[in-house]
């Protein structure tokens, strides 16, 4: 069997994983590009995409988004008008917080450019990862609902579910389960409590959900490279599934397989204390989350690192560093909205601005930001509410 036609590693040699869905790692920059060449991520920029589309997504615009599995196939059905899908999901294990942030933004811009949104309530992987329930995932999950909703989901373009409430996906294990065996597991995601594993088939029905629901269509699914095992198992598995159409020149029917899903790869955001390591709980200074006390997000910010030199003179003299620096990252991938405003920044901080005059600036535009999407939030609560009663 060729590579293309399987794209998980050899089940009869399993091997340390290149990622953990799962885990704390962060990619280095150097990483990335060898990362891509060995699993066949291409990289975004090569292809041509309409400008039109690219006012529609700031992550596209702003070179966030980095590489893609077959993107091509939503440009086609953008072109020629089909329907496509964008599908994601969050773990509801806890607050709404910038790493979320990142794919619920993306899910958004995607909508802009015409998706219709599949949207996955990650219960079941919350239970199996952090021992979770289900009812405090419930209400975990009405907070984070109202936070993408705040972002500007629309919710009459969305489906969304839990997977403890939804039939497609909970059986998907014994479905896809036909498929796999433990060695193939093994190679893709490591040792694991096979709890994970079940997981990982659960989001098998979570990323094909838009053809077991609705009908065959591309459909494209914004991650981080950590989360590309879930992309490989998935492709790989697309196979198996099956869609029935009116063939154009016979007039009869005929099963058409799914198409593999298409995916879109950000860089991990690093962490506000530490650009080489990634956000992680057991580093309360790496992370914030959105409705964390505005005093205790101002320190962390005040505290971040930034891509500043070694002394006033070095700064004034050869300029900042912004690719390096978390504040400049939170503006481009969250907080300025504004593509004039943040390259105005970018060339004040290339020019020699000073980290502090820049920090006090951007601290206001980040604290005016959050105290906003609060204050909207509240009315979405309700909303998020009824939206995850109605399964």
């Amino acid at each position: 069997m060729s590579k293309e036609e399987n794209e998980l590693p050899p089940s009869e040699t399993p091997q340390e994983p290149a990622f953990n869905p799962w885990g704390d790692d962060l990619v280095s920059d150097d990483d990335y590009v060898r990362l891509c060449e060995e699993f066949g991520i291409k990289m975004i920029q090569e292809m041509e995409i309409p400008y039109s589309l690219y006012e529609k997504n700031r992550f596209l615009r702003r070179k966030i988004i980095y590489g893609h599995r077959d993107f091509q196939l939503i440009l086609r059905a953008i072109q020629d008008q089909k329907p496509w899908a964008v599908m994601s999901g969050i773990k509801p294990s806890g607050h709404f917080h910038l790493g979320t942030m990142t794919t619920a933004s993306e899910i958004v811009e995607f909508q802009k450019m015409g998706g219709f949104v599949y949207y996955a309530i990650a219960d079941i992987e919350s239970f199996a990862d952090n021992g979770m329930t289900y009812d405090e995932s419930y209400h975990n999950a009405i907070d984070n609902l109202a936070d993408i909703l705040t972002l500007g989901l629309d919710p009459d373009r969305a489906y969304i579910w839990r997977q403890s409430q939804e039939p497609i996906v909970k059986d998907m294990p014994f479905t896809a389960g036909r498929y796999v065996t433990n060695n193939m597991m093994k190679a893709i995601y490591g040792d694991r409590d096979f709890a994970l594993y079940l997981a990982a088939l659960v989001q098998v029905g979570d990323i094909l959900m838009p053809q077991l629901k609705d009908e065959r269509m591309p459909t494209v699914v914004p991650v981080g490279i950590d989360q590309d095992p879930h992309l490989r198992l998935v492709r790989d598995l697309t196979k198996h599934f099956k869609a029935t159409e009116i063939d154009e020149k016979t007039k009869k029917k005929v099963e058409i397989p799914f198409f593999k899903p298409a995916a879109t790869y950000h860089k991990l955001l690093p962490g506000l204390d530490d650009v080489n390591k990634k956000m992680s709980k057991s580093r309360p200074n790496s992370y914030f989350n959105m409705d964390d006390e505005p005093k205790a997000i101002e320190k962390k910010l005040r505290n971040a690192y930034t891509g500043g030199r070694n002394n006033r003179e070095e700064q004034e003299k050869l300029g900042g560093v912004p690719e390096k620096c978390m504040i400049f990252k939170l503006l481009q991938i969250h907080f300025q909205p504004d593509d004039e405003k943040l390259q105005d920044r970018y060339l004040r901080c290339r020019g020699g601005m000073l980290c502090g005059t820049c920090k006090k600036e951007a601290i206001k535009t980040i604290m005016d930001y959050i105290k906003d999407h609060n204050a909207r939030k509240e009315k979405f609560i309700p909303i998020a509410k009824q939206i995850l009663d109605k399964q």
